[in-house]
C-alpha cells in the first residue's frame, strides 16, 4: 500500500453575511465621527470640475480608504469593507473602483485641503481624547522632514530638492511633555524650492 505525501487541494472562503472581519474598525470610525471628521472634509474638501462624480461624497470616500488602511490593506483590496457584515455597521462604503477615481482627482490644492481638514481634525482628537495636556508646562517640539520619491514629471509639487531626486518634501510634527507620550500634532507635505545658492528653501502650507 502506498501513502500518499501529497495535500489535499482545500479552499477556505469568508461568504457569511453577518461576520465581522475587522470588528476593530468600529471604535476608531465612531472616535472619527466624534471629532468631527467626516464634517470637516465634506467642508473643506471640494472636487470641483472632477469627471465621473468623482468628488461627491468626499467624507464618505476618505472614511472608507481611512478604513481601509486601519484594516492592513492595499488600496486594491479595500472591498474588504464591503465583506460579511461590515455594511451593516458603517453606512455609505464604497467601492474600490470609485475610491481609485476620488484619489486620481486630487490635484495639489485638494491635498492642501485635505491638509487643512486633517489639522482641525488633530486639534478635535488632542482636546476629546487628552492626548496632549493642556496646563502650563514645557512642550518639546520635534520637527522632521523626508523627501519621498515619486515618478513622472507630471507629479503636482513635487520638484528636486537636496537628495537630487523628483519627491515630495513631507513634514511630521510631533509634541511631547513630562506627563504625555510622543504625540503628532501636524504632517503635511510642503513645496520644495531651489534658492539661488541651489539649497532648499521649503514653503510650508498654511493653516
Amino acid at each position: 500500500m502506498k501513502v500518499p505525501h501529497t495535500a489535499a487541494a482545500t479552499f477556505a472562503a469568508f461568504d457569511d453575511p453577518n461576520l465581522i472581519a475587522h470588528p476593530g474598525l468600529l471604535p476608531r470610525i465612531r472616535l472619527a465621527e466624534r471629532c468631527g471628521r467626516p464634517a470637516l472634509i465634506a467642508q473643506k474638501v471640494h472636487l470641483v470640475g472632477a469627471a465621473d462624480g468623482a468628488g461627491a461624497a468626499a467624507d464618505a470616500k476618505a472614511l472608507s480608504i481611512m478604513g481601509g488602511i486601519l484594516a492592513g490593506t492595499s488600496i486594491d483590496d479595500l472591498d474588504v469593507l464591503r465583506h460579511g457584515g461590515l455594511p451593516k455597521l458603517f453606512g455609505g462604503l464604497r467601492a474600490p473602483s470609485t475610491l481609485g477615481i476620488f484619489l486620481r482627482a486630487f490635484t495639489w490644492g485638494h491635498v492642501r485641503q485635505l491638509e487643512s481638514a486633517a489639522r482641525a481634525f488633530t486639534c478635535n482628537l488632542a482636546a476629546h481624547a487628552g492626548l496632549v495636556p493642556a496646563g502650563d508646562e514645557v512642550v518639546f517640539v520635534d520637527i522632521d522632514s523626508k523627501v519621498k520619491q515619486v515618478y513622472g514629471p507630471a507629479k503636482q509639487g513635487a520638484s528636486f530638492g537636496y537628495t537630487k531626486v523628483r519627491g515630495l518634501h513631507f513634514q511630521i510634527v510631533t509634541v511631547k511633555t513630562a506627563a504625555c507620550a510622543p504625540v503628532i500634532v501636524a504632517r503635511g507635505c510642503a513645496r520644495a524650492r531651489r534658492t539661488p545658492a541651489r539649497e532648499p528653501r521649503v514653503c510650508c502650507a498654511r493653516p
